[in-house]
């Protein structure tokens, strides 16, 4: 390089470093200026897209391109006494080039001793513009007939959250208050930063006097509206959801959550979310659901949810794991118009708790993947299936479920569920030995409040122990027809009648009727206890499938048990001391008409006496109960004609019940007709009874008394 050549290289050099000082001369003289006209912008471009007052306050440099502003506010301008956002100080990174551009790029937000207040009253919000497009009408559009566009407003508030989201953030001492009508929700976070899309931070949070103290970490790319998060709960302690405690009752925690969103797609106004959730050591606890904890100590949803005009759904390709069983669901709730003629027949007392429900349908269609036996006792929630736990098998399982509910159309319901095994046997039994209705075991009886009344041994070593043999055929043949007519062919369940049972439950919003099989009754006085919650009666199901399916107890056996152990008074337990009890005579003697009102009061044990006026004269329900059963033992051949014919409606009492029956009372000389009736029983289904040859449905026990109801007269 020649001598020259260095000398222009050099003198080039000079006037860039000259050109280079000018500029930042001219910069920080004029930074200030272009600084303010930069935040002018700012806040013109904020209060065209929102309808809000923007003031900044005091900012300048600290900085070559970091600016400090002391003090923020938003108000909305239609109601100008009520900020919503305010920050004691702002501190951002501002890109020199975009300034003298004039259009000032911020990036590196920090932000101290923030407090953002969001109320809500009956007529108007101070928050809902920043999910609104400027525009749009003031809500996502409500048509009454069609409902609202759930897909619409979730894409609104999904793009919301992430088209406002930071890249580059820094909160500290950022208080979010929020208060309504109904609700009441206080956030302290001492810092939450993002940094790279990574998010990091903990806070503490009072929602309707729930409080949690919850740490925050993952990461986000607001473009590609994706998002990866962990949420768990700081010092061992769990997170528990408010909404749900104070809606509904019920208390659901987790130690850590963690879900993701990975796709977004809106279509023709239906949205469609792909992500995954997982829980660690997820709880929920409800007084209707059970008596305990239900733990799931591991569990996901890899989820594929749609959401459009009044539905939501979970599409093919959702897969639901519970420890190592896989469930494949399709699920959709939809909101149709509600059918008013169909409210209004519902019953009385019980519409306004219905309206809620009315015009819901609900679909679904579970199925899990073939499981070895072993993988399906191990993913059964805690707390669930006590009886079972510990439970070992050989083979697999496969779980299929089926629902169609359409409230406007209850009597349409269509419900199955059920395990399809696959050389399946129990190796090992759980806390209880299901086995021991094969053998003598004490039972112990207890009365609707958990006390025990008396424990006694079931089985031949008791005296008072009735075996199959010498229970007569009237009985039999009464009980199974009024109970369970399909006993001896079943396998523990009669869809038909519980769907009946359901559809009846749905009108009522009670516990109306039962449904319940004998081998369901059996399992429920025997193993279980008699708490009415969701999670007893679908372990009272697997038990009886468990039995039933794997052949472990002969039907004889089952139902001479079931005869030894009801109720059939009170603190009447058994056939032997029912006998007595009533008619002082052994089991093996008892007539067609004694046997009949045996079967009668088996529903309700304690009310025996209620099946007789106060002159000891049978009243005409129960008579309807006696004449229909004895026809249908005539018609499939339990009875003769004769038999049938010999049916008494004047039965006497020489045991312990007579004084409780015929009451002693003054004779009205004047009375020409019966009492009025003041007992009715649970009305039979006389499709189910009267519409085949295999009749699947009878009269249902453990039932509350049905709405009074006028028999056929005698």
């Amino acid at each position: 390089m020649t001598s020259a050549t260095k000398k222009k290289i050099g003198i080039g050099l000079g006037i860039l470093v000259v050109l280079l000082g000018v500029a930042l001369g001219v910069f920080l003289f004029k930074r200030q200026e272009l600084l303010d006209y930069a935040l002018q912008q700012v806040k013109a471009k904020v209060e065209r897209k929102y309808p809000v007052a923007l003031t900044l306050g005091t900012a300048r440099f600290t900085a070559l391109n970091t600016v400090r502003i002391d003090g923020m506010s938003m108000v909305p301008t239609a109601t100008p006494t009520d900020t919503l956002l305010q920050a004691r100080q702002m501190t951002v990174s501002l890109s020199v080039r975009s300034l003298f551009a004039g259009r000032p790029v911020f990036s590196n937000l920090e932000i101290k001793d923030a407090q953002l207040t969001a109320r809500k009253n009956a007529r108007a919000d101070n928050y809902s513009f920043l999910y609104k497009k400027k525009g749009a009408a003031p809500t996502v559009p409500r048509d009454t007939t069609k409902g609202v566009n759930y897909g619409l407003l979730a894409n609104q508030l999904l793009e919301a959250s992430f088209d406002n989201m930071p890249e580059e953030a820094d909160f500290r001492n950022f208080l979010v208050t929020y208060d309504s009508p109904r609700h009441r929700a206080r956030i302290t976070m001492p810092r939450l930063s993002i940094e790279d899309g990574d998010i990091s931070g903990q806070l503490t949070a009072v929602v309707d006097s729930v409080e949690n103290r919850v740490g925050v970490q993952g990461h986000i790319e607001p473009g590609d509206y994706a998002l990866n998060a962990e949420v768990f709960g700081l010092n061992r302690r769990p997170v528990v959801l408010p909404y749900v405690l104070r809606r509904y009752g019920a208390r659901v925690q987790f130690d850590t959550l963690r879900m993701s969103l990975t796709d977004k797609d809106l279509d023709d106004e239906e949205l469609t979310v792909r992500g995954t959730a997982s829980a660690a050591n997820f709880i929920v606890n409800h007084p209707k659901l059970s008596d305990r904890d239900v733990r799931f100590p591991r569990g996901g949803i890899e989820f594929v949810a749609r959401l459009g005009q009044a539905f939501a759904a979970l599409d093919k390709g959702t897969k639901v794991t519970l420890n190592r069983m896989d469930f494949f669901p399709v699920v959709s709730i939809r909101k149709l118009p509600v059918n008013e003629r169909v409210v209004g027949k519902m019953i009385n007392g019980v519409r306004r708790r219905s309206e809620t429900l009315a015009g819901l349908q609900v679909k679904a269609d579970v199925e899990s993947a073939e499981t070895a036996a072993n993988t399906f006792f191990e993913a059964l929630p805690e707390g669930m299936f006590n009886t079972l736990e510990g439970m070992q098998g050989e083979g697999t399982l496969t779980y299929r479920l089926h629902l169609n509910l359409d409230m406007n159309r209850l009597d349409s319901l269509e419900f199955n569920s059920g395990l399809t095994p696959k050389n399946f046997r129990i190796s090992r039994f759980g806390r209880e030995n299901l086995n021991k209705l094969n053998e003598d075991f004490p039972y112990t009886a207890y009365n609707d409040k958990g006390d025990s009344i008396k424990t006694f041994t079931v089985g031949p070593s008791n005296p008072e122990f009735t075996p199959y043999s010498d229970i007569p055929n009237y009985l039999k043949g009464a009980i199974m027809t009024a109970e369970d007519p399909r006993f001896m062919s079943h396998k523990g369940f009669m869809e038909k009648a519980f769907v009946k049972s359901a559809i009846q439950n749905i009108k009522e919003k009670r516990f109306a009727r039962g449904g319940s099989t004998i081998s369901m009754q059996l399992v429920k006085n025997v193993f279980l206890t008699r708490q009415k919650t969701v999670t007893r009666k679908i372990e009272e199901a697997l038990i009886v499938w468990l039995i039933e399916n794997t052949r472990l107890v002969s039907k004889e056996r089952m139902f001479e048990v079931y005869l030894n152990i009801i109720e059939w008074g009170p603190k009447v337990y058994g056939v032997h001391e029912a006998s007595r009890f009533y008619f002082d005579k052994q089991p093996s003697n008892l007539n067609l008409s004694e046997s009949l009102y045996l079967a009668s009061i088996i529903p309700r044990p304690k009310r025996y006496q209620a099946s007789f006026n106060q002159y000891g004269e049978m009243r005409s329900s129960a008579r309807y109960f006696h004449r229909l059963i004895a026809d249908l033992m005539e018609r499939k051949g339990m009875i003769s004609e004769g038999e049938r014919q010999s049916v008494s409606y004047n039965l006497s009492f020489p045991g312990r019940a007579h004084g409780s029956i015929f009451r002693a009372v003054r004779p009205d000389t004047t009375r020409t007709t019966f009492a009025a009736d003041s007992t009715q029983f649970e009305p039979l289904n006389l499709i189910d009874l009267l519409g085949g040859e295999s009749p699947d449905a009878g009269v249902n026990t453990n039932t509350t008394p049905p709405a009074e109801t006028t028999p056929p007269k005698p």
